[in-house]
């Protein structure tokens, strides 16, 4: 999460932007089409076309930082307004970039594992084969290997 100080305005660039623009590109714009100042500490927020991906450019005094995120599935729900650019409170971008409608804040989705189960059942299964046991044998612990046919 990026640490939003007191006082920091979000501004979202309302419709669509090329998301092939890199930092300086996306700080032009920011000057040129907003207005603003992108060295002036307030976080910028673009989206892609598809409305999967987002980019947010934020200048915290040191340097400037670009941001991605991308959404597995579902879509950054955004705002819509004639001028270009419109201010959300921060806790709105909290929500957005958590894939959350922030008009009834509701998870979108959440993936469940990283692999199907089948891969993850396969691999459980080939490192149980290769993995030494032990059998107790009277008091003393002998190590044994079994195949997996025993």
């Amino acid at each position: 999460m990026i640490p939003i100080a007191s006082g920091v305005r979000v501004w979202v660039a309302t419709g669509h932007t090329d998301t092939r623009r890199g930092m300086n590109s996306l700080a032009l714009l920011v000057q040129e089409a907003f207005r603003r100042d992108p060295h002036g500490g307030d976080i910028y927020v673009f989206r892609g076309k598809s409305g999967k991906l987002i980019k947010i450019l934020w200048h915290d005094g040191l340097g400037m930082s670009l941001y991605a995120k991308r959404l597995e599935r579902g879509r950054f729900l955004w705002p819509s307004s004639a001028d270009g650019v419109v201010t959300i409170p921060p806790a709105q971008l909290g929500y957005l970039l958590e894939g959350i409608d922030w008009r009834m804040p509701q998870h979108t989705w959440r993936p469940q594992a990283a692999a199907n189960r089948c891969d993850l059942n396969r691999r459980r299964d080939q490192q149980s084969r290769q993995r030494p046991r032990l059998v107790i044998l009277g008091r003393r612990w002998a190590p044994m290997i079994l195949s997996p046919t025993m």
